[in-house]
């Protein structure tokens, strides 16, 4: 009797998360740059219901961010060259973002969240190296002291600076991605305290659905197309712009 070998699930892939969160975010973007200029511009009330529900599906974007991007720093060969990577889309994007929120070609009140995953990422390498300098390559051995104020200090540092940037999600957002990180050894651990640190610091009780989606994750890489996920950003910012200049509410700003 022949025997059939059931394949064993293997949960969401990596590639599968990134575009759920491509999409939650193209909605969110969608609400937070056409639609608030509509609803500026005169649109009925009923607008809003529509405004409000789409930007609570785009609160499911930034916690699979965060979480890949810790992914992506257990994996990566080169993580400077990561870095530099999220880096030089930040720069690319700028001019996209302003224009898609504030109508300018440059607004130096508020960077996107490239540059908010940039210093988190940053911040997450530089805790690393500490870490191999204070307690040993494998990490197991505790912390010594001069270790454990250095790692604060880099986590201040990562944090202040993206206050003072005035990035998306600013210092708030740091601190989200330094708490996956911290507990990324325990993936129900690090799952629970990460919605925590949403839910507190960012009041996104709608990250829920987010987090349901990561407790899917088993490690699996899926498609490799990471420069779609890294053009998509600024191209997408690009198009609601131009949609909101056919519409005729650029004039409007959406911050």
């Amino acid at each position: 009797m022949e025997v059939v070998n059931e394949r064993k699930w293997q949960g969401v892939s990596g590639s599968t998360l990134k575009l759920l969160a491509v999409v939650t975010m193209l909605t969110d973007h969608i609400a937070a740059t056409v639609l608030v200029r509509m609803l500026q511009a005169g649109a009925g009330q009923e607008l809003y219901i529509v405004y409000n529900a789409m930007r609570q599906i785009g609160r499911i974007a930034f916690p699979i961010y965060c979480f890949m991007l810790v992914e992506g720093l257990e994996h990566t060969r080169n993580r400077w060259r990561y870095a530099a990577r999220l880096a030089i889309f930040a720069l690319i994007s700028e001019i996209p973002f302003d224009l898609a929120f504030s109508s300018r070609v440059l607004e130096f009140g508020y960077q996107n969240v490239f540059f908010t995953l940039t210093i988190g990422l940053a911040t997450l390498i530089v805790i690393e190296e500490i870490g191999k300098r204070h307690c040993g390559e494998n990490g197991r051995e505790q912390l010594t002291g001069a270790g454990v104020i250095l790692t604060v200090g880099t986590a201040v540092a990562g944090m202040g600076l993206a206050a003072l940037l005035q990035t998306d999600y600013g210092w708030r957002g740091v601190a989200c991605i330094l708490v996956l990180y911290f507990f990324r050894r325990r993936r129900t651990m690090a799952l629970v305290m990460g919605y925590a640190a949403f839910v507190l610091l960012l009041g996104e009780l709608a990250a829920l659905l987010a987090f349901l989606a990561l407790a899917l994750y088993r490690g699996r890489k899926g498609y490799s197309c990471k420069y779609f996920f890294y053009g998509f950003y600024p191209l997408h910012l690009l198009l609601l712009y131009l949609a909101c200049v056919l519409l005729g509410v650029a004039a409007y700003s959406a911050i």
